[in-house]
């Protein structure tokens, strides 16, 4: 029997998620805790000898669509180190109306260490997504966090021309605001984009923040030495900026964490196994 010309087609939707916990026990950052939801996965690649534990934040359904919804909470307790990472770029597919939504809580405990370090996340043409990442961290807590975004499959030959991206940053320690950050695009998102004194027809952009209570100086001067436009926004906090074309993009990024893990972290300089495998 033929359908009634009024009814809707319902799609389905992801409505999934990650947790996970680390620890220092028997010596070492251990995995305590972790509960995961469908399309996110958690991966444990052997870590480098010398390194931290990694942890691979993987999407099996391969990408996100409007209407998507996923939520993903790090928690590091007192002394604990560890990488949470992608095995690949995110891709946010082009919506037929509703947003994607992602939030993220990072919490790390007094003398944790913490590298949200996941690779690129690509805006479909037409896509539409709302992003939130919350960060807590204790006293004496580090961090070492990025994120980038291109706007369309250039590799493709598609730019961004139409959608919407909201993301917004907070970033406190011992319940104090250290950090607010927000970009919204919208309506006439191509010619913000194209604007000379918006994002000047750039194909990415990119972010990288250090916290930490030592001193940044050193390290802020030699990001710049590199190349990289830094600059402390205010003492223990520490950061960098990148726009242009995607892989100049990226390669400034992933240099900036080599020289980073090294200056602050006393990591060696190098990137997560994942970024190059």
């Amino acid at each position: 029997m033929p359908r009634p010309s009024d009814d809707r087609v319902t799609h389905q939707r992801s409505r999934g998620g990650a947790a996970l916990r680390f620890a220092v026990a028997r010596g070492a950052t251990r995995l305590i805790d972790l509960d995961q939801a469908a399309p996110m996965r958690i991966l444990f690649p052997d870590a480098e000898p010398g390194e931290p534990p990694l942890a691979a934040l993987v999407n099996t359904a391969g990408g996100l669509a409007g209407g998507d919804e996923v939520t993903v909470a790090v928690t590091l307790e007192p002394g604990a180190h560890a990488v949470v990472s992608t095995p690949a770029a995110e891709k946010i597919y082009r919506s037929l109306g509703p947003e994607t939504r992602i939030a993220t809580r990072l919490h790390v405990a007094a003398g944790g260490t913490l590298e949200w370090l996941p690779q690129e996340t690509i805006l479909f043409d037409g896509a539409r997504l709302t992003r939130r990442l919350d960060v807590d961290l204790a006293p004496a807590a580090r961090l070492m966090m990025t994120e980038m975004l291109v706007f369309g499959r250039h590799a493709r030959g598609e730019a961004m021309h139409s959608g919407s991206l909201a993301d917004s940053w907070r970033l406190r320690r011992g319940g104090t605001l250290l950090w607010a950050d927000g970009l919204s695009l919208g309506q006439g998102i191509r010619a913000r984009l194209d604007h000379p004194f918006g994002f000047a027809g750039a194909e990415a952009c990119a972010t990288l923040l250090v916290a930490s209570e030592a001193p940044l100086t050193e390290a802020r001067d030699a990001a710049r030495e590199a190349g990289a436009a830094a600059t402390l926004a205010r003492p223990g906090l520490l950061l960098l900026r990148w726009l242009g074309g995607a892989p100049a993009v990226r390669y400034g990024l992933g240099e900036a964490i080599r020289l980073l893990r090294a200056r602050v972290l006393g990591a060696a300089p190098v990137l997560p196994r994942l970024w190059t495998s």
